[in-house]
């Protein structure tokens, strides 16, 4: 079994969901971005979404694009995002990691070469969140090649033949669309329609993990309690780097705090 699934069944035997959070490589710099991982970690992240910087970030709100500044003005680059991941994979063998990206930040590097070099680095997963499934051939060859798992993003407004091609190809676990728009703490996370979920679990799909505006525990322990698998929080997290980049003891305190806030959420009660 991969990471993934050795998580999940996990998960479930202990009436647990995931709590996967999202962050920018490089924000605020490099070496205080590993930081916020291992606080992230020790908070009760179950794996890891992790964001390489990109200079047009079309489905992010205002809080990820700023941070996605503040990654560029540190310096960051590709290169130095895959040795951040080296530091993280030493660090926690067991945790599943995963990147969620822009397909240009893929093509520029050349598909075959971006992921050999996250295979390299011991990646789990890539989400290319602006590449629809229908134009992901290469995307999910090369994945297979790499042993790689390739993950998609399930809109609400999902077809029954969309969402049958969604439980075929995404791998490791389905990213369900809470709402379109951009990213945001300002938006609200809408629970996932069950007939949705129970037409992907009939394909025999990847377990569920929701993202997009979730904000707070109330929104987590509904949507656990709706059925879904996990949830992905990005924005929530990266205010706190926001706020406090010029206070560092107090941006990791309030990061530990906040990652155990959402894990203790995801627990079934």
């Amino acid at each position: 079994m991969n990471r993934y699934q050795k998580l999940f069944n996990t998960l479930k035997n202990n009436k647990e969901g995931a709590f996967f959070p999202f962050v920018l490589l490089g924000d605020p710099t490099p070496k205080l971005s590993i930081k916020i991982i291992e606080a992230l970690v020790e908070g009760g992240a179950d794996g890891l979404e992790l964001g390489m910087p990109f200079s047009d970030p079309l489905s992010d709100g205002p809080i990820i694009q700023k941070s996605n500044l503040r990654a560029f003005n540190a310096g960051i680059t590709v290169e130095k995002c895959f040795n951040i991941i080296t530091k993280i994979r030493y660090r926690y063998p067991k945790l599943p990691i995963g990147l969620l990206m822009y397909a240009n930040l893929v093509f520029s590097n050349g598909i075959e070469n971006f992921y050999s070099n996250c295979h390299k680095v011991d990646i789990d997963s890539i989400l290319v969140a602006d590449i629809p499934i229908e134009e992901a051939k290469v995307f999910i060859k090369t994945s297979l090649k790499y042993d790689i798992n390739q993950v998609f993003i399930c809109p609400p407004d999902s077809n029954v033949d969309l969402l049958r091609k969604i439980s075929k190809y995404s791998c490791g676990y389905i990213y369900l669309l809470s709402r379109t728009g951009v990213t945001g703490t300002e938006k609200h996370a809408n629970l996932i329609a069950p007939d949705i979920l129970n037409k992907l679990r009939s394909y025999n799909s990847a377990p569920l993990v929701q993202g997009f505006g979730i904000s707070n525990i109330n929104q987590v322990k509904k949507i656990i309690k709706a059925g879904v698998d996990g949830v992905i929080v990005g924005s929530a997290i990266i205010k706190i780097i926001e706020n406090y980049f010029d206070k560092i003891d107090v941006m990791i305190k309030e990061i530990k705090i906040i990652a155990k806030n959402f894990k203790s959420a995801s627990i079934n009660s």
